[in-house]
């Protein structure tokens, strides 16, 4: 007998068409398995996918290539503004191979020290979200299938996964909002690259609304992004103290999982579409603060300023009767670094951090202060260790930060490796070659 037309996709006829097509149903999956595999090893985020969402997003805005052109503009511009800063800084150049990038480009080449920088922070999240996930989807059960929740170790790692997956795609969404908004490798105050560069299109965003020649707009950001590659380059402890800040606010890191466990009751664990889009929002990842965390936070906060205080002080001093408009581009990048953007508030709201210079004007004070008490040489020398940094309560005073420092000898630091046990940060006043307190009372 015939089987008559579309008898198939009876479930009298077939007992598998409640699913559809079986090798549609099939590809399906083993898209979704795509979407949440990674490498082995690879940690707690899907790197590539979050690559990929970031990439997808910039392209979306218009992201064109660099042309040759302004190619050689940014180039030149890092180079001049690079001997400008001979004249005010003892630190040596920063600067090997300067680079023009696309936004897609400043995607791909910072990515590596992003996942430094989050990694630690979504291992925790990754942990936190995965047993949630899996206590919720489990939940409620009798005591066999309690009992039976032993066999569901692959469906605990797919929850885990699930949670790699969702941190990624809130990466890769931070990352492609943040990138039409930056300018250059480090002008949000991370060493994001080794290699300094700046964007076309970031600085065709910053000068809009400026009645500023083009010329000088470029080659001021050019000084700012030279200054910061000079500071990361030979200061060997900042970067570790800057990691390390973050790291210990990742130790003390939590997820309100009342709040996803409430978000996903009743969620149909075997339907991955329906998980994926009840905790698409970025809401549910966000960390709660501990005491421990603010004080991580308020450490990191510290360090940018100081940063980009010291970057603010010896960039005005080499624009100062070269660059007619250095005084109102300097206020303006102080606003723009002290208020934030909305990319910066997406990344803050993602990782729980901030990475603003709250305290920018009191720690550009505070270098020009010491610039003026002791010189270029007396200034720059204060970052030959981290126990000869200003502290948090040092920018409440910097004139008596400047009389009690100007009593220490920077050769009783000499031979002495700069910021031993940097994994620390506060563990500095323990191993009695640095000064006392270090401006600490």
């Amino acid at each position: 007998m015939t089987d008559l037309p579309g008898r198939e996709n009876d479930p009298n006829e077939n007992p598998f068409a409640m699913f559809g097509d079986p090798e549609q149903m099939a590809a399906a999956m083993r898209q979704f398995a795509d979407m949440l595999s990674a490498p082995a090893g690879s940690g707690p985020v899907n790197w590539d996918m979050a690559k990929n969402i970031a990439r997808h997003a910039v392209v979306a805005e218009g992201d064109p290539s660099v042309m040759e052109g302004e190619r050689r503009q940014i180039v030149d511009a890092l180079r001049l503004a690079d001997l400008w800063l001979n004249e005010v800084t003892e630190l040596p150049s920063g600067l090997t191979t300067p680079e023009a990038w696309s936004r897609s480009e400043w995607i791909e080449k910072t990515v590596p020290v992003w996942k430094q920088l989050c990694d630690p922070i979504a291992e925790r999240m990754v942990e936190t979200m995965g047993g949630a996930l899996g206590g919720a989807g489990l939940g409620g059960l009798g005591g066999e299938a309690q009992a039976m929740a032993a066999q569901l170790g692959p469906l605990m790692g797919m929850m885990r996964q699930m949670g790699g997956m969702m941190v990624g795609s809130q990466i890769g969404q931070a990352l492609g909002t943040l990138a039409p908004e930056v300018i250059g490798s480090s002008d949000i105050g991370l060493p994001l690259s080794e290699t300094a560069a700046l964007l076309p299109g970031g600085i065709a965003a910053f000068s809009h609304g400026l009645e500023i020649p083009s010329e000088e707009i470029r080659l001021y950001l050019a000084l700012r992004e030279a200054a910061h590659h000079r500071l990361f380059q030979h200061v060997p402890w900042l970067r570790t103290q800057l990691f390390g800040a973050v790291e210990e606010y990742a130790k003390g890191i939590t997820v309100d999982t009342a709040a996803l466990e409430e978000q996903i009751r009743g969620l149909d664990i075997n339907n991955p579409e329906q998980i994926q889009e009840a905790l698409s929002g970025g809401a549910l990842l966000k960390p709660e603060e501990t005491e421990r965390q603010k004080a991580a936070l308020a450490r990191l906060e510290t360090i940018l300023a100081l940063v980009e205080g010291w970057v603010s002080s010896v960039v005005d001093a080499a624009a100062e009767g070269k660059l007619p408009s250095a005084a109102a581009l300097s206020e303006t990048m102080r606003r723009r670094r002290a208020t934030g953007g909305p990319a910066e508030r997406t990344f803050a709201t993602l990782v729980g951090l901030e990475l603003r210079p709250r305290r920018l004007r009191e720690a550009a004070a505070l270098w020009q202060a010491l610039a003026a008490d002791r010189g270029i040489e007396g200034r720059d020398g204060v970052w030959s260790h981290p126990d000869l940094m200003p502290t948090a309560s040092d920018l409440d005073d910097p004139e008596a930060f400047v009389r009690g420092e100007a009593k220490f000898d920077l050769s009783d630091f000499e031979g002495q490796a700069p910021g031993q046990e940097p994994g620390k940060p506060e563990d500095t006043g323990d191993t009695g070659s640095g000064p006392k307190g270090s401006g600490d009372g």
